[in-house]
């Protein structure tokens, strides 16, 4: 199993960027796939998560209205939207699949918003 984030860079505050999580191993249609971030200094948290059969991706407060996550089977792909960047989402941000007792990461993606 492989999850592979992509995506991240350098944006100034307001900027929008999307980040990718290709899956390898598994199909993201069968897990709960799900986004978090840790900044330096903080334990990691969950950002965004959208369940198995569920229509409408759950959100941390920060990132809601701002962030939309999305899924798309026939790539075997995640996506993380990301607008109205603020200089407080600076964090690397992992993808996640879940399916019972199993859970997977991937390596993460560096973003950094300027202010």
């Amino acid at each position: 199993v492989q999850l592979v984030e992509s995506g991240g860079g350098l944006v100034k505050q307001g900027g929008s960027l999307r980040l990718s999580c290709a899956a390898s191993g598994l199909f993201v249609s069968n897990y709960d796939m799900s986004w978090h971030r840790q900044a330096p200094g903080k334990e990691r948290e969950m950002v965004a998560v959208m369940l198995t059969g569920g229509t409408i991706p759950n959100y941390a407060n920060a990132v809601k209205g701002r962030f939309t996550a999305s899924r798309d089977n026939d790539k075997n792909t995640v996506y993380l939207q990301m607008n109205s960047l603020k200089p407080d989402d600076t964090a690397v941000y992992y993808c996640k699949a879940t399916w019972g007792m199993n859970a997977y990461w991937g390596q993460g993606t560096q973003v950094t918003v300027s202010s």
